[in-house]
């Protein structure tokens, strides 16, 4: 059986985290059926992992050249991890496949997140009967089990993510044919080699879409909500909601529904906020070449929020994720709220890391379409991009029930209306600002300038960047920090213009 990646997308794009991959230079049946049953524990929910056997290690990294196995041994290795994976309890079965890298053959094991866990592995694997033990994954290490860590992969037995339960409605031909032909090409899986040769049944087996007895074989909820044309008749309003209101009077508001597989309504939805909401300004700067560009939006940020939405949402909800698009902010809101093990002083600090994730099967899809970040990643890298674009942090709200998460992200103060005036702010190292300042802004900024040197009223208008009529909040600044003692003029002669101020 096919495995639904290829070893290139796996080992040199770094589709899957480091932490979610085993090397083994060679078949050892003693270590390799103890990091089994650790992926198929899948203590933190990362939804399993892969072990390719034939390749060498180095902290943590792969070793080149490969050494590769015999290919005359890659048959009796398959017969063998078959026999001792039976000693597992309960037995679990992972999935294999032969494939060649830089001319060398590997084995690769897929070994998912098994719907019977927890899986006790004999400590000694050539003893059948001997004693068993749960072993788990911290990090890139196979580690026995804690008695804590027990009681843990005992209560996740109960609580087998949404998006990885068989759907009882769902039939296989709900399964679309052309939709997965059309994921296999998006992320260059192994499986379109031999597509012509497998029925519905065999792909959907592949993908671990669907799941269930010979004759009770259905599918997953993430199977139809990827794989099946209007996933809303299963799962109401599993849609994106898309409302641009760019007058508050609601004057030309323009409201979009983006249905579809998830995957294909969140492209939409990004395709259509990047036609007809990013703006870009482009400010020239004297006596360099290159100009300044800012944009309302940093589109980077706004998607990784919607993908993030789009992956953490509650399917079980049935509420859209939506998007309201106003004259000076956009605010994603998705159903319901982070899990209650972040704290309110997390989210304030942008830290959201959980290892419980609400639909690990959808984030491995949307991970393997490279439409979200990898593991706590989104936000910061969002936020990253943010700073990139020189705009104001987003605000993330939710409620103490954890009821709902919204992210509302301010528009760039280049598009408030305002004259931009970024060579003087460079100038003077406020990049970012504009030139209609607050008073507060005004005063700081003489006193920055005053640092380094003295400077007269007109000096100091001029490096400010005005022109023209003195600004009142710029001569209401001197005044209050005259009087407040920060500065003073360096003679009595308070008419004069080119009368120098002095900071202190």
């Amino acid at each position: 059986m096919a495995i639904p990646i290829t070893i290139e997308n796996l080992l040199i794009k770094n589709v899957v985290e480091w932490a979610r991959i085993e090397f083994k230079e060679g078949w050892n049946p003693q270590t390799i059926l103890k990091t089994i049953s650790a992926f198929a524990n899948d203590i933190d929910n990362w939804g399993g992992g892969y072990i390719v056997i034939g390749a060498e290690e180095e902290n943590g990294k792969l070793v080149r050249p490969i050494k590769g196995i015999d290919p005359n041994s890659v048959d009796k290795i398959q017969k063998e991890l078959l026999r001792y994976c039976k000693f597992l309890k309960p037995v679990y079965l992972p999935q294999t496949e032969p494939v060649c890298f830089d001319g060398k053959m590997l084995l690769l094991v897929w070994c998912p997140g098994g719907y019977e866990r927890p899986y006790a592995c004999p400590k000694d694997p050539d003893s059948k009967s001997g004693e068993k033990i749960y072993y788990i994954r911290k990090l890139s290490s196979t580690i026995e089990a804690t008695d804590l860590d027990v009681k843990e992969l005992m209560s996740l037995a109960h609580n087998i993510p949404f998006d990885d339960r068989i759907n009882p409605k769902a039939e296989m031909k709900d399964l679309k044919y052309p939709i997965i032909r059309n994921y296999l090409q998006n992320v260059g899986s192994s499986l379109l080699d031999d597509i012509d040769k497998f029925d519905i049944k065999q792909l959907a087996g592949n993908l671990r879409i669907a799941d269930g007895s010979s004759e009770y074989y259905k599918p997953l909820n993430v199977g139809i909500l990827f794989f099946y044309d209007s996933p809303e008749i299963f799962f109401p309003y599993s849609q994106i909601e898309v409302v641009n209101i760019p007058d508050p009077t609601g004057n030309g508001m323009e409201e979009r529904i983006f249905r579809g597989p998830i995957d294909e309504q969140l492209r939409n939805a990004l395709n259509y906020i990047k036609n007809n909401v990013i703006a870009e300004k482009v400010f020239k700067i004297s006596g360099q070449a290159e100009a300044i560009r800012v944009k309302n939006y940093s589109y980077e940020a706004i998607e990784e929020f919607l993908s993030n939405a789009i992956y953490h949402k509650s399917y079980q909800i049935h509420e859209p994720v939506t998007v309201r698009i106003e004259a000076d902010q956009i605010e994603i809101t998705s159903i319901p709220g982070p899990d209650r093990s972040i704290s309110d002083t997390d989210i304030n600090k942008y830290q959201m890391r959980t290892r419980r994730y609400r639909n690990r099967r959808i984030g491995d899809f949307l991970k393997e379409l490279h439409l979200v970040e990898g593991r706590n990643t989104g936000i910061p890298t969002a936020i990253k991009a943010t700073k990139a674009n020189g705009s104001p942090l987003p605000k993330l709200l939710t409620d103490e029930e954890r009821s709902f998460f919204s992210v509302i992200v301010p528009i760039h103060e280049a598009f408030l209306g305002k004259e931009f005036n970024q060579d003087a702010d460079k100038e003077n190292g406020i990049v970012g600002k504009v030139k209609r300042r607050s008073k507060k802004q005004i005063k700081e900024c003489i006193l920055k300038l005053l640092t380094t040197e003295n400077l007269s009223a007109n000096g100091l208008y001029k490096r400010m960047g005005y022109s023209g009529n003195a600004s009142k909040s710029f001569r209401k600044g001197i005044e209050e920090l005259i009087a407040e003692g920060k500065i003073h003029y360096e003679s009595d002669k308070l008419r004069d213009a080119n009368n120098v101020l002095v900071k202190g």
